[in-house]
């Protein structure tokens, strides 16, 4: 006699352990376990050969056909049972984009939709891997922030994949994951830009030259510009920057400022200025946090630094801030963990 685990029948089978199969008199030949979703349960006899257990769990919402056929039966048993669904479930909200090109300083970073308490489950069911390969290491900001990268930036021309297997992970008491799914992206070339606020000017360098240096104007001494490595998370050729989003009350409101790229989550841009003098530029810091270069109202003049810098940038491009007076930013304000050491970094990791 053949018993299967679930039951043949069952509605709301359990997805949380494996399935097994034993025979009562005799040995198993053969167990193949399939759901509805085209999907297959591999697993393992026992010495005995009396005993098979699948090596993983089934997923939740599944139905599953079990065929177990004894040795020397002439046919084959057949159950059925279906898996419950889980009550509460997260999903990880990714960047970059699926098959998008980045700068090398372009983290994989993570956000969950729900806090997750068993860290160590929900990163071992990410990988992110390489070509050419390299090692990747998870970094918790937060239990709701999971960001992956190399120890130094990427080689231009990397392709990375990150695999979610987060399909029934129980990232915290009775929540569970829904992804299983894999999202390629690609390193475009290298470039890196130097922002020295005392000499007030950016020297840019692409795949190790120089391809322009720019007069630039900083945060003054009243607010000063975050130093450190900061990566471009968002571009817009024209946005409004308020004061009072930073918590500066109503010192500005400029409703179409040009090429403007994000390099902290609090606030911090690099962007054109079309309101400020042009002398401005290489000799003072003004800004309240920014980093400016001289532009024209309207963003369509292309003879400009504003807009130069703008069409030779991308998402992922690495902005390096020195001699700003102050203090290095956060790593978890923005994507900017490279201010990091390696150690630190892995030390960020649950696994």
């Amino acid at each position: 006699m053949i018993s299967v685990s679930p039951a043949d029948g069952t509605k709301k089978a359990a997805f949380t352990s494996p399935v097994t199969v034993t025979v009562t008199d005799g040995t198993l030949a053969s167990v193949e376990v399939t759901g509805n979703d085209g999907s297959t349960l591999e697993g393992t006899l026992d010495a005995a050969k009396t005993t098979w257990t699948s090596t993983t769990h089934p997923y939740s919402g599944t139905k599953y056909t079990v065929t177990a056929r004894a040795a020397g039966a002439d046919v084959a048993q057949t159950t059925t049972f279906v898996t419950k669904a889980p009550g509460e479930t997260f999903v990880g909200y990714f960047t970059p984009e699926a098959n998008s090109t980045s700068g090398v300083g372009m983290p994989v970073s993570i956000d969950f939709t729900h806090a997750v308490s068993d860290r160590a489950a929900v990163e071992k069911a990410i990988t992110v891997t390489a070509e050419p390969a390299v090692e990747i290491v998870g970094h918790w900001f937060s239990d709701t922030r999971l960001d992956f990268r190399p120890e130094t930036y990427w080689a231009a021309g990397t392709t990375v994949t990150l695999s979610l297997r987060l399909k029934d992970v129980e990232g915290t008491d009775g929540v569970y994951g829904t992804q299983s799914k894999d999202v390629t992206f690609h390193i475009g070339r290298e470039q890196i830009s130097t922002v020295d606020l005392s000499a007030k000017r950016m020297v840019v360098r692409r795949d190790g030259a120089t391809l322009a240096t720019y007069p630039v104007s900083g945060g003054s001494a009243e607010h000063t510009t975050w130093s450190g490595i900061m990566v471009i998370s968002e571009r817009f050729e024209e946005t409004r920057m308020e004061s009072s989003t930073v918590g500066l009350g109503d010192e500005y409101d400029i409703s179409d400022v040009p090429h403007a790229q994000r390099l902290t989550t609090s606030g911090t841009f690099i962007h054109g200025n079309y309101w400020a003098s042009t002398s401005v530029f290489g000799s003072q810091n003004t800004s309240h946090g920014c980093v400016g270069l001289h532009d024209a109202k309207g963003a369509n003049d292309s003879s400009v630094p504003g807009y130069k810098f703008y069409a030779a940038s991308m998402l992922g491009d690495v902005v390096v801030v020195k001699n700003s007076g102050e203090r290095t930013v956060d790593p978890a304000n923005g994507l900017n963990g490279w201010n990091l050491s390696w150690a630190d970094w892995k030390a960020g990791s649950a696994l």
